[in-house]
This record gives structure tokens, sequence and C-alpha cells, in this order.
């Protein structure tokens, strides 16, 4: 079992594989279509956050699986006091692998202590948001055929980019403006 809790967590070939998968997920997407059949996503967002959500919904089921969860904190057993261990905890014997999104960092990390399946950070505050990493290479390497060597500039609210993997990247040249 292996959680993907920060970008950090993969290695650079790992990272290439990735996006190797991916690419040829979109260019062969009937290959693909039954990959996950018998298999559930369930999706823990502690906070709101419809792109990222609906990204992994579609994404399983467009592999041939199935999604459940929740969208909201308040409608969950989370509302009533229960801890991200407990509901991780419980959520794996319903579920093949967790994608999490909650508003305090390291939660997916905690998550992923007591977790009985696999946990894939979908975003914790300002702290990681590593599948966004990854979706951002995938969009660099398809349009500029590689990852090496580029200078790339952020536009946006660079608040909460503090600890993204291309700010530290000494490969990659960031201009704030």
């Amino acid at each position: 079992m292996k959680h993907l809790i920060d970008i950090k967590d993969l290695s650079t070939e790992e990272i290439d594989e990735l996006i190797k998968i991916a690419k040829d997920i979109i260019k062969n997407k009937e290959k693909y279509c039954k990959k996950c059949e018998g298999k559930k996503l369930a999706t823990l967002f502690y906070e709101p956050s419809t792109r990222t959500r609906l990204s992994f919904e579609a994404a399983m089921l467009e592999l041939g699986g199935n999604v459940l969860g929740f969208s909201s904190a308040d409608s969950s057993s989370a509302a009533k006091g229960e801890s991200v261990a407990d509901t991780v905890r419980v959520m794996g014997g319903y579920a093949d692998i967790i994608a999490m999104r909650h508003p305090k960092e390291g939660a997916p990390l905690v998550a992923s202590m007591r977790a009985e399946v696999p946990i894939i950070n979908a975003g914790d505050g300002g702290h990681n948001h590593p599948t966004q990493t990854l979706t951002d290479l995938l969009t660099i390497q398809c349009e500029k055929h590689r990852l090496s060597n580029l200078t790339i500039g952020i536009c946006g609210d660079l608040k909460f980019r503090k600890n993204s993997s291309f700010i530290n990247n000494s490969n990659v040249k960031i201009y704030r403006y």
C-alpha cells in the first residue's frame, strides 16, 4: 500500500511513469475503461472543492469504478465530532482508496497513519496538493514536451503556492509579478 501525501513521496521515475500512463489513458480511453471495475473510491472532502472532487470522481467513473463519500464535513460524522482517523478507518471498510481534502495542514498524513487503504492527498490547506502538481506537470509535458530547463511564470494568488514543488525545483525559474 502506498499513500500519496506529498509530491516528494514520488521519485522522478515514478512521476515520469505516471505521466506516461496518463498520456496513454488520454490517447486510449477504451483500453482503460474497465481498469477499476469492482473498485471504490471514497472522496472525503472536509472543505468545498468542486473541481478537485469532481475530477477524482469523474476519473474513477471513467475507469469503470464506483465513488462514495462526502463533499462537506457538515454532511459527515465529523459534524458530530468524529476524528479524521476514525473516519478513514471506517471508510477503508467501504472503499479501496480514499481521496481526502482537508483545511488543516497534515490531516491527510495523520489519516494515512490510521488508514488500511491508500490515501491520496487532494489538498491540505496551503500545504500540499500533489495531484494538482501532477496535473500541472502533465500539462507542461504535453505542451512543452519536457519538464527540465523551463522558465515558468505563475499568475494569481501565490499565497498557498509557497510549498509548491515548482518553486523548490532548481531546474525551474519562477518569476513572481
